[in-house]
């Protein structure tokens, strides 16, 4: 599906926001982010459109527990980006710090209580800086696809976001397909003792294929 860089943009745009927690300004801005989906390209914007019907139709109160229980409470589906490739390990830091370099170069600060890997941060940097932002997205590829196959999995409204973000980033290569598999077998290293074990989704397609 070729894509316009608008078209690319936009979507990540509206990503972003929906993988923010549901706040009043989120929920405020639904019918703006329906009406920009639903112009979007069929592969990139249907997927979205059961999350937002979900957001439109439940209450506050019950989405931010839904949300809570989700990101935070469950490492699998975890939306910082660098723990899939350095768990909880020293490397990860360094990783963090790449990320706030890359975003400097580029004139974007972040607020101190904003990592520089969470989805969200990285999906609004690729909607302002669509090439830097683009590599990051693919370089993360095996974490962002391991994070959609458990979304799924545990049928979370919030899967079609994924769903819509793997539809704007090019086919899976090969040695993708092997990060996947070796991320789904074993969890990102060195997870400290007492987290919740890294469960791999029982429903597996063709690859193996939030601010606050």
């Amino acid at each position: 599906m070729k894509l316009t860089d608008s078209a690319r943009s936009g979507a990540w745009q509206v990503q972003s926001m929906l993988l923010g927690y549901p706040d009043e300004r989120l929920l405020d801005s639904l019918s703006l982010l329906c009406r920009t989906a639903s112009a979007l390209p069929e592969a990139v914007g249907a997927p979205l459109q059961p999350l937002l019907n979900h957001l439109e139709r439940s209450q506050p109160l019950t989405l931010a527990t839904e949300y809570v229980e989700t990101f935070d409470h469950r490492k699998r589906f975890s939306p910082y980006l660098t723990w899939f490739l350095y768990g909880d390990t020293r490397k990860r830091g360094m990783a963090l710090l790449k990320f706030k370099q890359l975003y400097r170069a580029s004139g974007l600060v972040l607020d101190d209580g904003e990592l520089s890997d969470h989805l969200c941060v990285v999906l609004e940097f690729a909607a302002a800086y669509p090439e830097p932002g683009q590599q990051l997205l693919e370089d993360h590829r095996a974490g962002i696809e391991v994070m959609r196959l458990a979304l799924r999995d545990a049928q979370s409204p919030w899967t079609g976001v994924l769903e819509s973000l793997s539809a704007t980033l090019p086919a899976l290569r090969g040695d993708e397909h092997d990060a996947i598999a070796r991320l789904v077998a074993a969890g990102p290293p060195g997870e400290d003792v007492g987290l919740e074990p890294f469960a791999p989704p029982t429903y597996m397609p063709q690859v193996i294929g939030a601010r606050r």
